[in-house]
């Protein structure tokens, strides 16, 4: 059996055979599954017949419960924290917990898995030995700061993006980067639709204003040569 602890679990970002055979085990094995969204976790489990009792923990009541969720893993429960797609605390809850069990001296450990940057860089065909992970750039304050930031990064720069906003960031990108900044785009990754789109800055902003933008998106972009 295994030892009490914070188990960090990736959780599949669509396909489900993505699954590692070990998370499995140990989302069976544990006390709890503390869930981003429960009734979309609950789905997963239902798939893999895994009855552990599910919490929910999310960015909005992550602060308030991180302390009881502590003082139950020094007691002895054994825990463990998913999100709704991929691996948590990549632009998803859970660093603060990690952060405040490994404060506390409580064993943490996190899975290998699924993230959806990885096969979206390597997929780009840009330079993926350095690169430079910036997830969700602020919607409105410090965006442009941030951007202005970036001219002179010469690493490759990998953003995520909602469906709605990828246009915008797109043609941010093309004036802050310049139109022939190679790009790629990468959405419905490891499902029935995935798409990547390369080319420019300014080849992906045609393409994509002539289509119906649907999927959680991971942009790659090229550093400053």
């Amino acid at each position: 059996m295994i030892e009490n602890k914070l188990f960090i679990v990736p959780t599949p970002i669509g396909n489900l055979e993505d699954i590692t055979l070990r998370a499995i085990r140990i989302l069976k094995e544990v006390d709890t599954i503390l869930a981003e969204d429960t009734r979309k976790t609950f789905i997963l489990l239902s798939h893999f017949n895994i009855e552990t009792k599910l919490q929910s923990h999310h960015k909005f009541n992550e602060h308030k419960n991180v302390q009881q969720i502590t003082s139950r893993l020094k007691a002895g429960e054994k825990i463990a924290l998913v999100s709704d797609a991929g691996t948590p605390g990549i632009s998803d809850p859970g660093f603060l917990l990690a952060k405040t069990c490994i404060e506390n001296n409580i064993d943490v450990e996190t899975l290998p898995g699924a993230t959806a940057f990885v096969p979206a860089l390597v997929n780009s065909g840009l330079a993926c030995e350095k690169f430079v992970f910036e997830g969700f750039l602020p919607v409105k304050k410090g965006r442009q700061k941030r951007l202005n930031f970036l001219i002179q990064e010469q690493r490759t720069m990998v953003f995520y993006e909602s469906p709605y906003r990828l246009l915008k960031s797109l043609k941010q990108f093309a004036e802050f980067f310049g139109e022939q900044r190679k790009a790629s785009v990468s959405r419905e990754l490891s499902k029935f639709y995935e798409e990547n789109k390369r080319g420019t800055l300014q080849e992906l902003i045609t393409y994509f204003e002539q289509k119906k933008i649907k999927g959680e998106i991971v942009i790659v972009v090229e550093g400053k040569k």
